[in-house]
């Protein structure tokens, strides 16, 4: 671990108050986008899934659930149930049948970015709210929360 000129208190507090933050953040966002998404939002699990297909296009179940910190067999059930939904599209590895890669449907893709700019806009007015000093801070901050992400679950922050 580096050394730090920073007191292990100060450490304690950022921790603590950094953790108690970053759910308030995600639930703000989950509720407002429940009032404005014109669709189901799927359970968590789903979600999570979709959005990292998105990001990696052809993932594999494996891979999906190591980055999710989910079982395998879990992961499975959940693609059984979002290819039959329409929004995910399984398709076989031609040099190991036994793979599966993973796609997003059109609609999927849709919804995501429905979502995505719902997001954005939440997000850009709240900062719009802010002072300069604090949007440089927080944009000064994602370097280093990005780097936090790596250092908490190395797979999920690839």
């Amino acid at each position: 671990m580096p050394a730090s000129d920073t007191p292990a208190q100060d450490t304690s507090d950022v921790a603590a108050r950094l953790a108690a933050v970053l759910p308030v953040l995600q639930r703000a966002l989950d509720r407002r986008l429940a009032q404005d998404f014109p669709h189901p939002r799927p359970p968590e699990g789903q979600l999570a899934l979709l959005r990292l297909v998105g990001e990696r296009d052809g993932i594999t179940v494996r891979e999906a659930a190591d980055v999710l910190l989910m079982k395998p067999n879990n992961v499975s059930a959940l693609v059984s149930q979002m290819t039959a939904g329409g929004m995910l599209e399984r398709r076989r590895d031609p040099a190991d049948k036994r793979v599966a890669h993973l796609h997003l449907t059109a609609e999927a893709r849709s919804r995501l970015a429905a979502v995505q700019e719902l997001f954005d806009g939440y997000v850009a007015e709240a900062l719009h709210a802010l002072t300069d000093g604090e949007r440089d801070a927080l944009g000064s901050a994602l370097g280093a929360l990005h780097g936090l992400a790596r250092h908490l679950h190395p797979a999920a922050a690839r």
